[in-house]
């Protein structure tokens, strides 16, 4: 990289770090090369000619995290406040380019006012060079955007199709259009922070995979997820190692509560079956009752689905929906095996989620594990109804092995529903129609809601207890590292419900 001047004192005035102090933060220590350092715009009307742009406000190249190679763009918002023309929207889709061909991830860091509006549509040109190569890279390479600064129009939509977006608190705005914008177009007063905050996006709107306090600790988290991640989807499976690595599982059948229908939290178990210290959440705050994240398993990269029941029951909602579906074909682009953990009472009812289209949201989930052909491990640790049991990686959407543990219980509904329906009549002509109706619902309960009915029909592999679940889930790691797809229709693609 040349030795140049470049104007920090002007980003530390705003609270941020400079493009190259950014770059310097994320890669090991003297590896980034920059490539396309002489670039810049051509542009001379409204006063271009006059205005210098060294490398074009964008610095772009390569260097290594954890001593493997990454491809790395940061734009510089000291130089025309980081606005993207022609030549800088040309020498972001080349790096994305060339990480494609070298089989390596790609790391944007965002800090830009937008489209060079004196350049007018050979930016927006630019932008759309980029968005097709992000989709060309999309399933072959990570592509990680870290949101340093604002973010805004056009230029929201390249992180938009990246895989893991990273918003940092005060620093962060990510918008389509602006509270000014707002304003004038729906006479609504909202600020930059509502508009598009790290918090917002990280809670509410689902943007955000990750939230950070500060520069420093964002990229922090990006060298750590880096260093989880498959480089590239060629890169193949990963081989598992023959030998289990034991750890004690006394306290795993402790962990789900006496009552049936008390709160508990999903990610107490996660971490007694995966290895210690593992597991690494993907939008922790976004949608809690679903969770999703990477772990290792006897050194083996799993993905991580399950119902969290101690937020709404564990219930699958359209913010949900859209969450599984997203890391689910992540994580069967990447070849990583998928472990999912149910305890689901169904899919959230009512008007306000018909109306938001959860039949539509729901379906996703249902596509994504179909279609996904990595190994398929699905543990029934309470209860698994109706829809929600089919949708949750179920024998029916092509799991490989699912295991039930003995309190485990599947049905259409819950025992109380379920009575009321087959015996209403019955009940509501008794002479003590409660005692009636509790008589029922045991006898449902014991009958019909246990693992064994399912079992025997096939659609459960075994009845385990808990303390053996993390040694059957690496019996089956191991058992279809080698898992080959026979399936295949001729087709240019499916229809995915978006």
């Amino acid at each position: 990289m040349k030795t140049r001047q470049y104007d920090i004192e002007k980003q530390h005035a705003k609270g941020k770090l400079h493009a190259i102090e950014r770059i310097e933060l994320l890669v090991d220590k003297n590896s980034f090369n920059e490539v396309g350092s002489e670039i810049t715009h051509s542009c001379t009307q409204f006063g271009m000619d006059k205005k210098p742009a060294p490398y074009d406000g964008v610095i772009t190249g390569f260097g290594t995290i954890n001593g493997r190679t990454v491809a790395i763009y940061s734009q510089d918002f000291t130089i025309i406040g980081g606005s993207l023309g022609r030549m800088h929207g040309e020498k972001i889709a080349n790096i994305i380019q060339s990480a494609i061909e070298m089989g390596c991830p790609v790391i944007g860091i965002n800090d830009s006012g937008g489209a060079r509006i004196q350049e007018g549509v050979q930016a927006l040109a630019g932008y759309g060079r980029i968005f097709y190569q992000n989709t060309k890279a999309s399933g072959y390479v990570p592509q990680i955007s870290i949101i340093a600064g604002p973010c805004a129009g056009g230029a929201v939509y390249s992180p938009g199709l990246t895989d893991f977006i990273f918003v940092i608190d005060e620093i962060s705005n990510m918008f389509v259009t602006g509270p000014k914008v707002v304003k004038q177009a729906l006479f609504e007063d909202v600020t930059a922070e509502q508009l598009g905050g790290a918090k917002m996006h990280a809670e509410k709107s689902g943007v955000a995979h990750y939230r950070a306090e500060s520069e420093v600790d964002c990229y922090h988290k990006v060298r750590d997820l880096l260093s989880i991640l498959p480089h590239c989807a060629a890169d193949g499976p990963q081989p598992v190692d023959p030998h289990y690595i034991r750890k004690s599982q006394s306290r795993i059948g402790r962990i789900l509560p006496d009552k049936p229908k008390a709160a508990y939290d999903i990610k107490s178990l996660i971490e007694v079956v995966v290895d210690r210290g593992s597991f690494t959440e993907i939008m922790e705050e976004y949608a809690p009752n679903m969770v999703t994240g990477f772990a290792k398993h006897s050194g083996v990269l799993v993905g991580i689905v399950a119902n969290q029941p101690k937020v709404m029951g564990g219930v699958i909602d359209c913010n949900a929906s859209d969450k599984t579906a997203r890391f689910v074909r992540y994580c069967d682009s990447f070849n990583i095996p998928l472990v999912t953990f149910v305890d689901v009472p169904g899919f959230m009812p009512g008007l306000e989620q018909e109306t938001k289209g959860i039949i539509r949201h729901g379906a996703k989930i249902l596509y994504a594990y179909s279609e996904a052909t990595v190994p398929k491990i699905t543990i029934i640790t309470r209860k698994a109804f109706g829809g929600a049991y089919i949708a949750m990686c179920s024998k029916h959407l092509g799991a490989d092995q699912v295991f039930a543990w003995p309190s485990a219980q599947l049905a259409v509904m819950g025992a109380e529903g379920a009575v009321d329906v087959l015996y209403g009549r019955e009940i509501r002509a008794a002479d003590n129609p409660d005692a009636v109706r509790e008589e029922k619902i045991n006898e449902y309960n014991q009958e019909y809601l246990n693992p064994h009915l399912a079992a025997k029909a096939g659609y459960i592999d075994d009845i385990i207890n808990p303390e053996d679940t993390r040694q059957r889930v690496f019996e089956c790691l191991r058992m279809l590292s080698g898992k080959r797809s026979t399936e295949h229709v001729v087709k240019r693609h499916g229809n995915i419900p978006l």
